[in-house]
């Protein structure tokens, strides 16, 4: 039985229906830009994030790029961020002409270490991007706490609608870093049929001026208060999503279930030190926008060519971490200096988790699992 990472032909086919009705709208109207479509998913989002604004852009590259602008981050200043995490981030921070700093990972949720960011604040840090990697929130309030007067940039791109427990309350991904990102990539749990990304903030300050500087950098039409860009989430794309959002919660549950069930499967290979299963900090509840198991003793690739054999989708997120990637060798890090990030590029391995999959589906990534290490 063939099972993929991902099958977004069968998420479309539980709601074609919603979702071709919603662009078959936007056809008829003719409003491909701005207008209703993207306000009301604004709406929604910030809502669902428990902000005052969500503004729409292009896609979740752009959202972290925007974010760095609002805040006049530029040439000569810092940005620290972690190594362990999809290029966008650190990318977006050598674009508006900022130097990234990278930081180690906690071990265990494959976060930005709080301290290790704290430590490595300079008086150029501008700003600092925790990722919630695979879809479990990062520490934020301990990344403010640890660096006072420093924004906090939330890449939340693979967690919207995750949540963690902060000072006994649930806060939601985006809701209390100073700007949250997200991305609509297809992959993403709540996924669009192309680009997409958002911004959220708490600031009123800010959000007039992402808004003006995803149209150009004007407020008004022909007249431009600064140099922007052409930044706008696509109507299209605000009305599929508008249509998925509905479903997001009950689709992350289903991965949640998916996960607790491959954990019971892989008890005994986590208990004899095989493989690791994802560890979700108990202040969290998580998307598992990935299900990430570490696999020991370098037989990683191995395991991903086996399960390649008996059709199982599987991927490796992120196998070189950016501190070694041959555009920032310009920054001077050499391999060592992020033991934990480089660690978990050579052991992670990512399984199938999307919440349509069969229990059948399930059980067959489980047996090849167990196969591989059997022999």
């Amino acid at each position: 039985m063939a099972v993929p990472l991902l099958d977004l032909r069968a998420q479309h086919a539980s709601i074609r229906d919603e979702t071709v009705a919603a662009v078959l709208r936007i056809v008829d109207a003719q409003t491909f830009i701005l207008g209703d479509a993207v306000s009301d998913l604004e709406q929604a989002v910030a809502e669902l994030s428990r902000t005052s604004h969500a503004i729409g852009c292009a896609n979740g590259t752009d959202a972290i790029l925007l974010a760095m602008r609002a805040l006049d981050i530029g040439r000569g200043d810092e940005v620290i961020t972690t190594p362990f995490t999809f290029f966008a981030t650190a990318g977006t921070i050598h674009n508006v002409g900022a130097t990234p700093v990278f930081v180690d990972i906690q071990p265990t949720s494959f976060n930005i270490a709080p301290d290790a960011a704290a430590a490595a604040r300079t008086s150029r840090t501008r700003a600092v991007i925790p990722v919630d990697l695979f879809g479990q929130m990062a520490q934020v309030e301990c990344v403010a706490v640890a660096m006072p007067g420093i924004p906090v940039i939330e890449d939340a791109a693979q967690s919207i609608g995750a949540r963690r427990r902060i000072d006994g309350e649930w806060t939601m991904a985006g809701e209390r870093a100073t700007i949250g990102t997200f991305s609509f990539f297809p992959s993403k749990n709540l996924g669009g049929f192309g680009d997409g990304g958002m911004i959220v903030t708490q600031d009123d300050t800010i959000a007039e001026r992402l808004r003006r500087l995803r149209v150009h950098g004007g407020a008004k039409q022909y007249f431009h208060d600064e140099v922007g860009y052409n930044s706008r989430l696509d109507a299209l794309q605000a009305a599929v999503l508008s249509a998925k959002l509905p479903h997001l919660s009950a689709w992350s549950a289903k991965r949640r279930e998916n996960a607790a069930y491959y954990d019971g499967a892989f008890v005994e290979l986590a208990r004899n030190g095989a493989i690791t299963t994802p560890f979700v900090e108990p202040e969290n509840e998580s998307i598992f926008n990935q299900y990430t198991i570490r696999v020991r003793e370098g037989r990683r690739n191995e395991l991903q060519a086996y399960l390649k054999e008996r059709g199982i989708g599987t991927s490796i997120y992120y196998p070189l971490p950016l501190h070694l990637q041959p555009c920032f060798s310009y920054l001077g890090y050499r391999e060592g200096q992020m033991p934990e990030s480089e660690r978990a590029s050579a052991e992670v391995l990512s399984l199938p988790i999307y919440p349509e999959l069969t229990r059948s589906q399930l059980d067959e990534v489980i047996a090849g699992v167990h196969a591989f290490f059997a022999r």
